[in-house]
């Protein structure tokens, strides 16, 4: 077995709660993680500000255009993939204040669909352990309730 490489990733992500509902994305079969949840954003791309980053995969991945506010902080971890390839996932975290436009969902990329999932729903489903961090910074409590 080869042993993998190492890859840090710089990502932009967005909370946003409108009417009781968390934006929300499902990670698509072109992942690893096909059908879990995670918060709209992505990777900021060489020479990107990380707030432009926010906006632009927001309107990928949901079609909605997206005014950002505050940063909430940073998250870091590091995973091992399949491929034996670890990542080191650097998430600068913000508020999203609002958004406009229509609802639709990304069909071609690591997400294939957009929800305002009521906060309560999104607690017993599969949310990418970061998406939980991320609530608790923007003081959200999506931890599972049993």
């Amino acid at each position: 077995m080869t042993e993998g490489v190492e890859i840090q990733r710089l990502g932009t992500y967005g909370v946003h709660v409108e009417d009781g509902a968390i934006l929300l994305v499902r990670a698509s079969a072109v992942t690893e993680v096909q059908g879990r949840w995670f918060l709209p954003g992505g990777g900021v791309d060489h020479g990107e500000h990380p707030e432009d980053s926010l906006v632009r995969e927001i309107a990928e991945e949901t079609g909605l255009r997206a005014v950002i506010g505050r940063q909430l902080g940073i998250l870091s971890d590091v995973r091992t993939r399949r491929d034996g390839d670890k990542v080191h996932s650097v998430r600068l975290i913000y508020a999203i204040t609002s958004v406009s436009g229509s609802l639709v969902h990304e069909t071609t990329g690591s997400s294939d669909m957009a929800a305002f999932i009521p906060l309560d729903e999104a607690r017993s489903m599969p949310l990418a352990l970061y998406v939980r961090k991320a609530a608790l910074l923007a003081v959200l409590d999506l931890r599972p309730t049993s």
